[in-house]
């Protein structure tokens, strides 16, 4: 049914719309530079993994916001602090685990995280994000038509097509990463210490959602 909502959608607006969030898209946010933090400490694999993961937990948001549920936890101060402070808490945990697996030297390393759990992580650690459900609630309404129906699906037709911008530039994100991080292997003392700070990076991440506040509802 996307197909014939898109039709009835006018493209002097739909291009507006791709022209913003193309925009957003490129302008390094905390996902870009989370999707670094995983490269940089786990390789390519993890990386692409991890925006995956992302891009998952994105469209959880995306489908949340078309069905009305995300406006209903934001317009509940409990309900949206407990999934803050739960993703806060992952965040935190994640770059924890991260900081002490580049306490070891590569050579001594038996079980760096694998693909699977890396898109794992990734879909919780963006499903649990309330600021992203803040985000399309304030940004994709702007854009949608309802004289042209079917207000649901525009939702979810424009969010699902901002995941995959967002997405794009993760993959490029990771391919600079990948490309740094194969250098930085030649300086192991370095390397090590970069890991670790994409660990305390992290970490930090989730300390910032923590310390996020609630948008205001009318």
């Amino acid at each position: 049914m996307s197909g014939p909502v898109a039709l009835d959608m006018s493209g002097g607006n739909l291009s507006l719309f791709l022209l913003a969030a193309l925009i957003i898209a490129a302008v390094p946010g905390p996902g870009i530079f989370y999707v670094a933090a995983r490269t940089l400490a786990g390789g390519r694999k993890t990386g692409i993994a991890s925006t995956l993961g992302l891009a998952l937990g994105g469209l959880v948001h995306v489908i949340a916001g078309g069905l009305g549920v995300s406006a209903i936890i934001l317009a509940s101060a409990q309900l949206f602090t407990v999934l803050k402070l739960a993703g806060a808490l992952y965040l935190v945990w994640l770059g924890i685990k991260t900081f002490r697996e580049a306490g070891h030297a590569l050579s001594e390393q038996i079980a760096p995280t694998g693909a699977t759990q890396a898109f794992r992580e990734g879909v919780v650690v963006e499903a649990l994000n309330p600021k992203t459900a803040a985000f399309f609630l304030a940004f994709i309404p702007q854009f949608i038509e309802p004289a042209a129906g079917h207000v649901a699906l525009q939702f979810m037709m424009l969010g699902m097509t901002s995941v995959m911008l967002n997405t794009f530039a993760d993959v490029i994100v990771v391919a600079l990463a990948t490309t740094a991080r194969a250098n930085l292997l030649r300086r192991p003392n370095f390397f090590q210490r970069l890991r670790q700070g994409s660990g305390l990076f992290i970490a930090g991440l989730g300390i910032s959602l923590a310390l996020a506040r609630r948008p205001a509802t009318s």
